[in-house]
């Protein structure tokens, strides 16, 4: 994860020390005390010689003359504040560079390369939803589970990840949006978990998430691969020769190897130098939840428009946060219930303070980036953040010539609904507010909140690797095709769109 590390302050440290005046006593006068002597420096004796070997004593413009010019005249357009700020709180990630990849081009390197059986986690039909998502949690390599109808099947039917533990939480907690021939099913579920029965993952296959589940056998190039990614494709399922399940290709995980092993690569690598702006990848069509909004808010955009995250940001459209369906793993206590009413401010200062007790210390990942970030620098944020997307915000131009990024008048939906006013399902309670209701927390009282700037933009996994796709020659499949089917096989799809009076806005990145 990215972390903010202060500025050094730079300063010199003077000794003040002086030495003692003598102590010794005596009965008479004190002896005229003796002027202070300097010892002169090496560049006066070798002035003094000069000056006895010519007969005079050189002129102080003499003495200027062969010096250097001011390194002003030389000077480099400065960095603005905040990519100097940003250079500070972001060093330059060290790449890990394998030495098989070398020499080797990377559409002939097979997908069975890339990837580990320790991926692969399996749970049956049968399994409860709250076994399967103790599974999801331990499974950090790649945040999914595998479903298969009884422990003697090696073919998946289907999957388990962040997103449908989302869809079900919000069915539990009474914000479910179901059609009109599932309303008994949804209602059923949330009495149910609130009685803390156990309920199988056979019963909530219909309030979940479809993706088509894409297989590949191992020996397959990475060609194909990075054709299917660029399509909008999240995961791929990688098989032997039996069909058997030996791991699990991410976006992700494709793109750390494109990261690392760039270098060998030189179409790949000559496009890391590049800027955003150059490149135009990523898309002004966005949306992000406001600051001040319910916990509730977010999780039920996520989950209606197929989203794995949301921007979060204030009223001046700065972005303040980052709210994934990941995060739903710190709601599925009952002693998180009040978060859902709470702010998403405050819920982002609960995933820094969770984050911070893991890894031992405070930290603040920055997932934006600006027009005029680098290629590399994008895909180091999204490596090391382990995000599927990063927001572009608007930034001041890096060199002092140059005018300011112009206003990209992006289309941005900023949800600011209230959920209380949503209908629930009948027999449902959405949990009260708390007596004692947690403070919410300012968007300016979080560290890092104030390097960000106004959201324009969001540039995703699939972005990256469309271009990595075409600039080799491929072909890859519209991206847009596959986000409507996504956002089509939601639970609440059937709920009137938010962007039903905004044919323009592209919700299902």
């Amino acid at each position: 994860m990215m972390e903010q590390h202060p500025t050094p302050q730079s300063g010199s440290h003077q000794n003040a020390s002086r030495e003692p005046p003598g102590s010794e006593s005596s009965i008479s006068p004190a002896p005229t005390p003796t002027p202070p002597q300097r010892t002169p420096s090496s560049s006066s004796l070798h002035k003094s010689s000069i000056s006895s070997t010519h007969g005079h004593r050189s002129s102080f413009a003499e003495n200027l003359r062969g010096l250097p010019s001011s390194p002003r005249s030389q000077r480099h357009p400065s960095f603005t504040q905040a990519a100097i700020q940003d250079l500070l709180n972001h060093p330059p990630v060290a790449r890990q560079h394998n030495p098989r990849f070398a020499g080797r081009d990377w559409r002939d390197i097979a997908i069975g390369e890339l990837i580990t059986e320790d991926d692969v986690r399996w749970v049956e039909l049968d399994t409860s939803v709250e076994d399967a998502s103790m599974a999801l949690v331990k499974n950090t390599t790649s945040n999914v589970v595998l479903i298969r109808e009884n422990a003697t099947s090696i073919s998946p039917i289907s999957t388990f990840d962040y997103s449908d533990l989302n869809a079900y939480v919000l069915v539990v907690v009474g914000l479910g949006q179901p059609p009109d021939d599932l309303v008994a099913l949804y209602d059923d579920i949330a009495k149910r978990a609130q009685a803390r029965d156990s309920i199988p993952l056979r019963d909530i296959q219909p309030i979940c998430r479809k993706e088509t589940l894409v297989t590949l056998q191992g020996d397959e190039d990475l060609a194909r691969a990075i054709e299917i990614f660029g399509s909008g494709i999240h995961r791929i399922l990688v098989t032997n020769f039996q069909g058997e399940v030996v791991g699990i290709l991410s976006q992700l995980k494709l793109m750390e190897f494109f990261w690392n092993e760039g270098i060998n690569f030189r179409v790949i690598d000559d496009l890391y130098p590049k800027l955003m702006k150059e490149l135009g990848v990523g898309s002004q069509q966005i949306i992000a939840v406001n600051s001040d909004s319910p916990l509730a808010d977010a999780l039920t955009l996520m989950n209606q428009e197929g989203l794995t995250s949301v921007a979060v940001v204030d009223n001046g459209l700065n972005v303040v946060g980052n709210i994934s369906t990941a995060d739903v793993r710190l709601l599925i206590s009952a002693a998180s219930l009040p978060l859902f009413q709470n702010t998403c401010m405050h819920f982002v200062s609960v995933i820094l303070s969770e984050r911070g007790v893991e890894q031992g210390k405070d930290s603040f990942p920055v997932f934006y980036v600006n027009p005029y970030s680098t290629l590399a620098h994008t895909v180091a944020k999204l490596v090391a953040t382990h995000s599927h997307r990063m927001w572009v915000v608007e930034s001041a131009s890096p060199s002092p010539s140059a005018p300011s990024t112009p206003s990209l008048a992006p289309t941005v939906f900023v949800s600011n609904s209230t959920p209380s006013s949503q209908s629930a399902v009948t027999g449902t309670h959405y949990p009260p507010h708390p007596s004692h209701p947690s403070p919410s927390v300012p968007a300016s009282a979080l560290p890092g909140s104030h390097l960000s700037g106004r959201l324009t933009g969001v540039v995703t996994l699939t972005d990256i690797l469309n271009l990595f796709a075409k600039s080799t020659g491929l072909n890859p499949s519209d991206p847009s095709e596959q986000r409507a089917r996504r956002r089509r096989s939601s639970s609440s799809s059937i709920r009137p769109s938010i962007d039903s009076s905004r044919p323009s806005i592209d919700m299902r990145r």
